[in-house]
C-alpha cells in the first residue's frame, strides 16, 4: 500500500520519456517544461517509450531520489490526458495501480459517501497529536499545563 500525505503531489509526464536521463535530466524537464519546484517533497513519474519502465523523481532530506522499475511482463497503462499538456496529476492510488500494470482508465471508483447535510462543508479544524499529547501530560508552555 502507498500512503502519502495530501500535501504531497504526484505529476506524471504525459509523453514518452528517454528514461537513459538521470537526476539532472529528468529534474530539467519538471523545472523547465513543467514549471515545478522540485524541493517541494512531490512526486514526478515518467514512462519509457515502450512503456515497460518507470521512474519516479523526488526530493528526500538533501538528495534526489529516483524510483525505477521495469515490469517483466506488460506495459503501465497511463491515463489519456489532453494532447497539449505536458503532465498530468494523479493521487496515491492511481500511482499505485500504475506502477502495478493495471490500467487505470478502466477502474471505476464508487461514489464517497459523505453524511447528511455535509456536502460541500469543509471539514472542522481537529487538534493535532501534539496538542492532544500536551494537553494530556501537561507539557510547559502549553495548554492543560500548570506552569509548574
Amino acid at each position: 500500500m502507498l500512503t502519502l500525505p495530501p500535501s504531497v503531489r504526484i505529476y506524471l509526464a504525459t509523453g514518452k520519456v528517454d528514461l537513459r536521463r538521470g537526476h539532472d535530466g529528468l529534474g530539467a524537464i519538471v523545472r523547465n517544461q513543467w514549471k515545478v519546484d522540485l524541493y517541494g517533497g512531490h512526486l514526478f513519474v515518467f514512462v519509457g517509450r515502450r512503456a515497460d519502465r518507470c521512474k519516479i523523481l523526488f526530493w528526500d532530506r538533501g538528495g534526489f531520489v529516483l524510483y525505477y522499475k521495469r515490469l517483466e511482463r506488460g506495459r503501465f497503462r497511463v491515463p489519456t490526458v489532453a494532447a497539449d499538456a505536458n503532465s498530468v496529476t494523479i493521487d496515491a492510488t492511481e500511482l499505485a495501480m500504475l506502477l502495478d500494470g493495471i490500467d487505470v482508465v478502466s477502474v471505476q471508483r464508487p461514489k464517497r459517501w459523505e453524511p447528511a447535510g455535509t456536502a460541500g462543508l469543509a471539514p472542522a479544524a481537529s487538534p493535532t497529536i501534539f496538542s492532544i499529547l500536551s494537553i494530556t501530560c501537561g507539557i510547559p508552555g502549553t495548554r492543560g499545563s500548570t506552569g509548574a
